[in-house]
């Protein structure tokens, strides 16, 4: 018997066909991370990402897009509310112009060590997570940066070295702190450092090693004053509506992937801080590990400033959110 013209590539799409089946209908998420592929904070959010595509199956497949490629740091969270994007990272602090919670994790000399940093957390994440619901957004998950230190392109001593130069911002905490510094606030997009520094708009910057690391910061500027002002944290969130509309082993398995992602982000951003401020001593770079007393007291006083302005317009259940902190440091 003559087998007609085709019937084997047919025979073959239906063996196939079962397993083919499940794609359809697939739900595809765009995410918004800013950092470059090569950041560690890119590579967790890509980790995430295939986490819960394998575990789904390939019914949640979530596209991550880094270095901004589709929305720029203050773009992010109005578009992932909007659900232009379904899901997206955030700078946390980056957002204190709509409430103080935002900004807690970069009060500076409040928390500047990893355990300080996760104590600090531990007893913020749940006023975090009710305040992002409030504007349609979920908390997936939040990666901590290395702490934030000084890159300048002269020698530091005191703060009066740091008067009138042009401090880069990226936050409503950093400006104010330039402000008590006599500095002069700048508003600089990460990408943008660079070309900044080149064409003298910056002077100083207060960031981590690992976005000296991405920027080549030896490039540009001469020394890295470890001064480990504070430990912020990118958030991943997630649109609401989006969220709600999955199925709920899908809601499970997203979830469940942003706990793994927060653990391994808090493990790596530990892990590589080391590493990364040895890299920037060996591309040239003149890295201050031993602050000058006087340097480091004065940075202090100014930091407790802004402690206490923040607790005067934080509000008592934010303030509630220090004292316990604070009351675990005690113990």
């Amino acid at each position: 018997m003559k087998t007609a013209p085709g019937m084997p590539a047919l025979c073959a799409l239906l063996v196939a066909l079962p397993l083919a089946l499940p794609l359809y209908g697939a739900e595809r998420w765009s995410m918004s991370v800013e950092q470059p592929a090569g950041n560690f904070i890119s590579r967790v959010a890509v980790d995430f990402a295939r986490n819960v595509r394998q575990a789904t199956n390939g019914q949640l497949d979530i596209r991550v897009h880094p270095n901004s490629t589709l929305y720029r740091r203050p773009e992010v969270k109005p578009a992932v509310t909007r659900g232009d994007i379904q899901i997206g990272d955030v700078f946390m602090s980056a957002l204190g112009n709509e409430d103080p919670i935002y900004e807690l994790d970069s009060l500076p000399f409040l928390a500047t060590d990893y355990e300080q940093a996760r104590r600090l957390w531990a007893v913020s994440r749940s006023a975090v997570e009710r305040r992002l619901l409030v504007d349609g957004v979920r908390l997936v998950y939040a990666v901590p940066w290395p702490a934030q230190s000084l890159f300048s392109n002269r020698p530091l001593q005191t703060t009066e070295d740091v008067r009138d130069l042009r401090f880069r911002s990226y936050n409503p905490t950093i400006s104010r702190l330039a402000h008590l510094l006599h500095a002069q606030p700048t508003t600089i997009n990460t990408e943008d450092v660079p070309q900044a520094f080149r064409e003298g708009k910056v002077d100083i910057m207060l960031t981590s090693s690992a976005t000296g690391m991405d920027l080549r910061a030896w490039n540009f500027v001469s020394h890295f004053y470890d001064v480990r002002a504070f430990i912020p944290k990118n958030i991943v969130i997630v649109n609401e509506r989006a969220f709600q509309r999955l199925p709920e082993a899908q809601r499970s398995v997203l979830l469940h992937a942003g706990e793994r992602a927060e653990r391994a982000g808090w493990e790596l951003s530990w892990a590589l801080t080391g590493y990364q401020t040895r890299m920037l001593a060996r591309h040239g770079m003149t890295v201050v590990q031993e602050i000058d007393p006087q340097l480091r007291r004065e940075l202090t006083q100014v930091g407790q400033q802004i402690s206490a302005e923040w607790l005067g317009r934080a509000g008592e259940e934010r303030a509630r959110i220090i004292e316990a902190y604070l009351d675990g440091q005690r113990r």
